[in-house]
């Protein structure tokens, strides 16, 4: 048997294999990608927000793929305490249609129970990976309380 660890990077290895998942994560899992649910983001990347069920798994990563070439996925530390486990990724992105890259730190955390994962929160450089699709306008935002809008 995987220990929880081995678990998460196999899955991560192959999550857009049906026959991994299936394998790999529990049928009621819930999973989490990028936050748990933003109407406007999830406009731009339609996988976001919070999934029940291994199938939502698959087809994050093969939407995630149809929408970004994965030039890189890179592990640079994979921990766990008991069920619980944490990996860190830098990934480099490339857009399919505005053919933009970006090179993103990734978290996930997950929980495996039992050999199969039943928990999995992804998340991402969400303001990066979406202006790899921008197609044009400006972003006007005011977050400094003492200071004026930047528009980028």
């Amino acid at each position: 048997m995987r220990t929880p660890v081995e678990t998460v990077l196999a899955l991560l290895g192959d999550a857009a294999n049906p026959s991994t998942v299936a394998e790999l994560v529990a049928p009621d899992a819930t999973y989490v990608s990028l936050n748990y649910d933003n109407p406007d983001l999830k406009r731009i990347m339609p996988w976001c927000g919070s999934h029940t069920g291994a199938q939502s798994i698959v087809e994050t990563f093969v939407n995630v793929n149809r929408h970004w070439e994965i030039l890189a996925f890179d592990v640079q530390e994979a921990f766990g305490s008991d069920e619980r486990v944490a990996v860190f990724v830098s990934c480099t992105f490339r857009s399919r249609v505005m053919d933009r890259t970006l090179i993103s730190p990734v978290a996930i955390f997950a929980r495996v129970v039992a050999g199969k994962i039943t928990q999995m929160q992804f998340m991402e450089d969400t303001f990066g990976t979406a202006s790899t699709f921008r197609s044009g306008g400006a972003w006007t935002f005011r977050a400094d309380p003492d200071g004026a809008e930047v528009t980028i």
